[in-house]
């Protein structure tokens, strides 16, 4: 384990401030120490933040289990919550006139006088990371990323006074050989934190953890919770889960364990429970919120079945276990508008993992794209979400649409946002006005109207 380390220079203090708010992403912190990613400090702060709804109806992360694994790592731990109470982290951002007063604020709370500061956040793009870096003035920042997202573009346009200030992206390697498309425009180099440090790390978490049950590889069945995202309803995501369970089963499954999302409402797991004893099933739900990758370690899972969880790319890549995915094509059709940022690891997942339904591809473990196609596809997608932050992303976008759209591919593509790019695939000219008249749009709907009642007549 990397101990804080101090610097030979009485006369320069150095403070490094960790943002976190998941047990995982403290983790990748813990392994860039750990492999030596951060410079000498006087000090090292993790500071938590709380970013669910309700902060005060959800376990903070400094409570959850496995975390004192990791707390050595650092001099102390704060609270994001409590310092800018009543606010909320994810909703809250200092207006610029009060900037200084909240450094001047913060550097009292924590008792950092007249240190050098250093940042390294989350999701630099949203609050709370953007706020703690609009804080501290002119100090240096790195990302780090422990999810797919890093592989898309960056969500929203940053101020050019914190996007220069960013050193390097952090991230974990789930798809070897891909390059992270975030923070590009601004030159940030991506630096891969190794993964035989980041397990490790898990290997303590997985040590921990005495309250699990004693299953031998079961099919594991990953829950998200897309209705709290608006993404699915709550009963069509509950089918979702029903769908994973029963998908396991058609592939010989008997056992399997399910690990809902911890803000997952109860009755999901109890309408599962009872779908699984019709197919027969012997089913178990992990009450004990848990990192995915401690039962890999713990359970080592037969299957890892799921939607769009970047617990399935650890899976294959970290842990070399067998992995299948379902859902993924409802989620590219559903997802609104085009620029949604989960879109990209929806069509990582989609492109690199087996469909469940499809027997022979998830035995073989069949990987539906490879590396250097799922580049060109994710320059192209890219694009089509951030065109303004990305123009230089053009030319390849339109390489690969022209050569590349065909039926396995549109998915990954709305034939409205290529029209309105005027990109490969994109609607002749001539009918781009089609979708958006309402006028012909009435007139198709009362001629289909017209087409069915003449088919009922002549049917009677």
């Amino acid at each position: 384990m990397a101990q804080p380390r101090t610097t030979s220079d009485p006369a320069s203090r150095t403070t490094q401030i960790f943002l976190a708010s998941t047990l995982y992403g403290t983790a990748t912190l813990a392994a860039a120490l750990d492999a030596d990613r951060f410079g000498p400090a006087h000090r090292r702060i993790l500071l938590v933040s709380n970013n669910a709804a309700t902060p005060e109806t959800t376990t903070p992360l400094d409570e959850m289990p496995g975390f004192e694994r990791l707390r050595g790592r650092f001099d102390e731990v704060r609270s994001w919550n409590e310092a800018i109470s009543p606010f909320h982290p994810g909703g809250w951002a200092p207006r610029g006139d009060d900037v200084v007063l909240w450094e001047r604020y913060i550097r009292l709370l924590w008792d950092l006088g007249d240190d050098d500061v250093e940042l390294a956040v989350e999701s630099i793009q949203v609050n709370p990371a953007l706020a703690l870096a609009q804080i501290f003035t002119g100090v240096p920042v790195d990302v780090y990323a422990d999810g797919l997202m890093s592989y898309g573009p960056t969500r929203n346009k940053i101020d050019p006074l914190v996007g220069t200030r960013v050193r390097r992206l952090l991230h974990l390697d789930l798809v070897p050989g891909l390059t992270p498309l975030l923070l590009t425009e601004f030159d940030v180099p991506p630096e891969v934190v190794p993964t035989e440090t980041f397990l490790k790390v898990l290997g303590e978490l997985a040590e921990d953890e005495e309250e699990l049950p004693e299953i031998e590889a079961p099919a594991l069945v990953l829950g998200q919770y897309l209705s709290a995202l608006s993404i699915l309803t709550a009963e069509e995501e509950e089918e979702l889960h029903i769908r994973m369970v029963r998908g396991a089963a058609e592939l010989g499954h008997t056992r399997v364990v399910f690990k809902p999302h911890p803000t997952a409402p109860a009755r999901w797991s109890r309408s599962l429970e009872k779908a699984a004893r019709t197919m027969g099933v012997d089913l178990t739900v992990l009450d004990t919120p848990v990192l995915a990758e401690v039962l890999y370690q713990r359970m080592r899972p037969a299957l890892v079945v799921g939607c769009f969880s970047t617990a399935l790319l650890t899976a294959s890549a970290l842990y070399d276990l067998p992995a299948a995915r379902t859902g993924t094509d409802l989620l590219l059709e559903r997802l609104a508008p085009y620029q949604n940022s989960n879109r990209v690891p929806v069509t990582i997942v989609d492109a690199l993992l087996p469909e469940l339904t499809d027997r022979t591809a998830v035995t073989e473990q069949r990987t539906g794209m490879g590396v250097a196609e799922l580049t060109q596809l994710l320059k192209a997608v890219g694009f089509a979400m951030q065109p303004q932050i990305y123009p230089g992303l053009r030319p390849d976008a339109e390489r690969h649409l022209a050569t590349h759209l065909d039926a396995r591919t549109w998915r990954y593509f709305k034939r409205r946002r290529l029209t309105a790019l005027a990109l490969p695939g994109a609607l002749p000219s001539q009918l781009a006005f089609i979708p958006r008249n309402a006028t012909v749009r009435r007139v198709a709907r009362r001629a289909r109207s017209v087409q069915r009642t003449i088919k009922r007549t002549a049917l009677g």
